[in-house]
């Protein structure tokens, strides 16, 4: 078996532990994706199958035009928030994948927070 990047190592265990944590109350998802220059999230509901809100640094209307930044990123945070809030979903686990937790990744989640989501 071939040895695993560090990365796929962090991403393995944090998906671990959300489903060992989801037991028998599962929560919606908020799942997140970093790249270079974008940062993506959704919220998704496992247990049927769907995503319920999504956002991204690729919507039209998102602050700024540089979309790797931290004010960017949290704007990603608001909108997933409120777009969520408004599915009537208020809770959720946060995935972070393999992603450390500083920088956007940290912005969009505290924005996520302000706008009404607990994790």
């Amino acid at each position: 078996m071939a040895k695993l990047s560090l990365f796929e190592r962090r991403r393995r265990r944090v998906r671990t532990a959300l489903k060992a944590r989801s037991g028998q109350n599962p929560r919606p998802r908020l799942s997140i994706h970093r790249s270079g220059r974008h940062i993506y999230a959704q919220v998704i509901d496992d247990s049927n199958g769907h995503t319920v809100a999504a956002a991204s640094t690729l919507d039209k209307d998102v602050r700024g035009k540089a979309g790797a930044t931290s004010e960017a990123a949290a704007d990603v945070g608001k909108r997933v928030a409120a777009l969520a809030t408004k599915a009537g979903v208020t809770q959720v686990v946060f995935d972070r994948g393999g992603f450390l937790f500083h920088g956007r990744v940290k912005a969009l989640a505290d924005a996520a927070r302000e706008g009404g989501l607990e994790f």
